[in-house]
């Protein structure tokens, strides 16, 4: 694989990697860093918990986010800093690597999905090009993950509590979807005038049709773990506690057709192409409708912040 620079836009003094060619879907590692030093922060990364089982040939990742369970700044830093280390560590040995798995240590909860508190700052800063900067970095990782790093393995998100907003759009960019019962999934941004910019159109859209895109985010509706696996959105139901058991097992059955399962998904690619210039269009209105939410949307937000911080606050607590 080929290694180029990456082109980036910066904000709160920070830069986010945009360039990405069509295949592979972005260019992974910078080339001022050394492979060795991606490779090697793979599995030191603060908000990610990173191991590798190599008998089963799967590398296990867990979000651990600080503070509130959301896609914040440095979370997303990390994520672009995980996919070059996979990239670094298993472009010349691909075949070793046969699964990629996604999950979180947030008890009840796999990502409540973008920084209500950052966008809140930079409405009122009026400062798109900042929101702009953040949907970018999102969709930058969302497709690479559905293009599974232009690496020949599966993906699999595990979903051992609620994913909602963007949560449960990076949720849909794997593979394979393993849900307990008991966790939730939903699009709930309508409750303060928005959509979930950042690629869950573009996806619902393709599996289930726009009708049911459009209503999920227009409703705001909360769907059960059973409710999406009877929809295929969800592909495993887990009883609760079970689902790194239900992953295992999945692996472990899918031995003998691990191959053309990986060919079914990258069929299903060509199929139903989603291109980063389209996730960055859709990022473009998202942006243009952050700046037209009202006071009354923004008060909502706020309150929403409260709530996850409550949350963080009552989680610390059951520690």
């Amino acid at each position: 694989m080929s290694l180029v620079a990456l082109t980036g836009s910066s904000f709160a003094g920070r830069v986010i990697p945009l360039a990405a060619p069509a295949m592979p879907p972005v260019p992974l590692s910078p080339v001022e860093e050394p492979i060795s030093f991606d490779a090697r922060r793979l599995f030191e990364l603060d908000q990610l918990d990173v191991s590798w089982d190599e008998p089963a040939g799967a590398l296990w990742t867990f979000m651990r986010p600080r503070g509130r369970p959301c896609y914040n700044l440095d979370l997303l830093d990390d994520f672009h800093a995980w996919q070059r280390g996979i990239v670094a560590k298993f472009a010349e040995r691909s075949e070793a690597l046969q699964y990629l798995v996604l999950g979180s240590q947030t008890p009840g909860v796999f990502n409540l999905g973008g920084d209500l508190n950052f966008f809140l700052g930079r409405i009122h800063d009026r400062d798109r090009s900042a929101l702009v900067a953040y949907g970018q970095s999102c969709v930058r990782i969302l497709h690479r993950n559905m293009n599974s790093l232009g690496l020949p393995t599966i993906t699999i998100g595990l979903a051992q509590g609620d994913a909602l907003g963007g949560g449960f759009e990076s949720l849909l960019s794997f593979n394979v979807i393993v849900a307990e019962r008991g966790a939730k999934f939903g699009f709930p941004e309508t409750l303060f005038g928005l959509f979930p910019g950042m690629g869950a159109y573009s996806l619902v859209a393709r599996r289930l049709g726009a009708a049911f895109a459009e209503d999920m985010m227009l409703t705001g509706r909360t769907y059960s773990a059973d409710e999406m696996k009877e929809a295929g959105l969800v592909h495993i139901l887990a009883e609760p506690g079970q689902g790194i058991a239900a992953v295992r097992d999945y692996m472990q059955h899918n031995k003998r057709r691990r191959i053309g399962a990986r060919a079914v998904f990258a069929a299903g690619r060509e199929v139903n192409p989603i291109s980063l210039e389209e996730l960055d269009r859709i990022v473009d209105i998202w942006a243009d409708a952050c700046l037209e939410l009202c006071e009354r949307d923004l008060k909502v937000m706020q309150r929403l912040v409260s709530a996850q911080d409550r949350l963080r606050g009552s989680l610390q607590a059951a520690e």
